[in-house]
């Protein structure tokens, strides 16, 4: 069983003392050494005498583990989003960097109507389909203790130990059947890749949905794969990826790109921060023609492969401009036990540009880089291109026009529970591409939805009823064929991915968008500024 960390009000008191001596040991550039170093002794030593005030004189007794935690997450908030502190041995941290927790293996939400947490998609062979779960079964108790009115946080973590442990799991069917299961938690390691395949005219597609340990190795083997079935074409699906190892996305870059290329290099405050990342072995294949797919979900390493390859012009970037995250964190390992996850650099990719797009006033509020402000740099082969602001597309696609009553259709639960009803009453289809939704099936979802969401209305519905077509038998899809089926549903009929796709046959505009440059006059004036 993972440790719990608790302090001592001395302990507390001690980790907090030697967290700000760290973060603040090292002086910037444009402050003098000595008087750096002065203002963080007269500070610690404020900080401990109001400390040591409050806990003498307020008028009740105080938690010391609170209070530290209270100051430490308002200190590193204020830094910036991304630096963070975690107990010993958090669970959250592991999951990021590897893709793993223990547990049963299923997204789970919360259900309005039941005041409860219903399973939103069990994962394919763990321990929650193996128990029989499915989704939109109400999660009644766990080991005796009833959910009811709990937020989805606390039934995480209850669902949630060590691997090999047990539970007792009572759920209500979507037939209003109760069950009583035992469920033993595993190791559940998240795909990093949750779906790669042939789609058609030697298009392979690989959706890659994070940045965690081994995955470019995964994705080195779908690649060679999928040549040996006829690759002609690959499309890359980034969009939402939130990013994860850098080094890993390097080893994505290095299956495209030759040996000893350099791909990254960090630069922050201490030397030991600042590193180049080049590649180190032989490529995959250095002349696949490859779409990248973005959107503004994708961040971080994502954007240093999609970055790095429109950078060597290796590929065509498509959708649109990213996140924008150009800081790298390291953690380091704390006395008590815990760790800290800390911005120590920013990273820039091939053509010498930095594409953060957040501007951290270190006062717990922030900017974006307007983009008068953003430089050009260029690509290999001379494509300009511009720092700041994420990763702007060489082809951009439509701006999302859904507006508001959409998405209060899409959260609804009235929208979740008809397909709970659906799956119920119609069986399986032979496969994705068999699943239709007849008229009577949208006429049924209308007056289903607006008799139990008095928010939604029909006219909105048959505003947004293509869009809600393709939601729903995405829905339906994964209810079905798990997310695999769903992740190759919306490559063959997301509107996006057809457009790339159309593109990524499209040999003459292919070459067209890599090996456009800017006018030789332009060019000079930008390597003046």
């Amino acid at each position: 069983m993972h440790k719990k960390v608790i302090f001592s009000s001395q302990k507390a008191h001690i980790l907090l003392i030697s967290l700000l001596l760290w973060l603040f040991s090292a002086p910037s550039s444009a402050q003098n050494k000595s008087t750096h170093n002065a203002s963080v002794s007269k500070n610690l030593e404020l900080f401990d005498e109001i400390y040591r005030m409050l806990d003498l004189f307020y008028v009740d007794t105080l938690s010391a583990d609170t209070v530290m935690q209270w100051a430490i997450e308002g200190m590193l908030r204020r830094v910036d989003p991304f630096t963070e502190y975690y107990p010993e041995e958090s669970d959250d941290l592991r999951q990021m960097a590897t893709g793993k927790y223990a547990g049963i293996g299923a997204v789970i939400r919360y259900l309005k109507s039941e005041d409860r947490t219903v399973i939103a998609e069990p994962y394919f062979d763990t321990p929650s389909s193996r128990a029989g779960l499915k989704a939109g079964d109400v999660i009644i108790s766990i080991d005796g203790k009833d959910t009811k009115g709990m937020s989805t946080q606390k039934v995480s973590q209850m669902l949630r130990g060590e691997a090999g442990t047990t539970f007792t799991l009572v759920f209500r069917t979507a037939g209003d059947s109760l069950r009583e299961t035992t469920v033993t938690r595993e190791t559940i390691q998240l795909p990093s890749i949750p779906y790669y395949g042939m789609l058609e005219d030697g298009v392979g597609y690989i959706f890659l949905s994070s940045f965690t340990e081994g995955c470019a190795t995964e994705m080195r083997m779908a690649l060679l794969e999928m040549k040996s079935r006829g690759m002609k074409r690959l499309l890359l699906d980034l969009r939402n990826n939130p990013g994860g190892s850098l080094s890993e996305a390097v080893d994505v870059v290095n299956l495209f790109v030759n040996k000893g290329e350099k791909v990254v290099y960090t630069q922050g405050k201490l030397s030991a921060a600042n590193h180049e990342y080049l590649t180190t072995t032989d490529p995959v294949d250095t002349e696949l023609p490859i779409v990248v797919m973005v959107n503004s979900g994708t961040a971080s390493s994502a954007e240093i492969v999609s970055g790095s390859l429109q950078d060597l012009d290796r590929a065509v970037v498509m959708g649109r401009r990213t996140y924008g995250k150009g800081l790298v964190q390291m953690v380091r390992e704390l006395s008590s036990g815990g760790a800290v996850k800390i911005t120590t650099s920013r990273y820039y990719i091939p053509s010498g540009r930095c594409i953060q797009a957040h501007d951290y006033k270190h006062d717990g509020t922030e900017s974006i880089v307007p983009d008068s402000l953003r430089k050009t740099f260029h690509t290999r082969g001379g494509r300009p291109v511009k720092d700041g602001g994420g990763i702007t597309p060489d082809t951009l696609t439509a701006r999302d026009s859904l507006t508001t009553g959409y998405w209060m259709v899409q959260a609804s639960d009235a929208l979740f529970n008809w397909c709970t009803r659906y799956v119920r009453t119609h069986p399986a289809p032979a496969d994705a591409d068999a699943l239709t939704l007849t008229d009577d099936d949208w006429g049924d979802f209308v007056q289903y939805v607006t008799a139990n969401d008095t928010t939604v209305k029909a006219d909105t519905l048959q505003k947004y009823c293509d869009q809600l077509h393709f939601d729903l038998k995405g829905e339906l899809v994964t209810r079905y064929f798990w997310n695999q089926g769903s992740v190759r549903y919306a490559a063959l009929h997301d509107p996006v991915t057809v457009s790339a796709r159309a593109l990524l046959k499209d040999d003459a505009r292919m070459q067209a968008i890599l090996h456009k440059v800017a006018p030789a006059e332009q060019r000079k004036k930008n390597k003046k500024k």
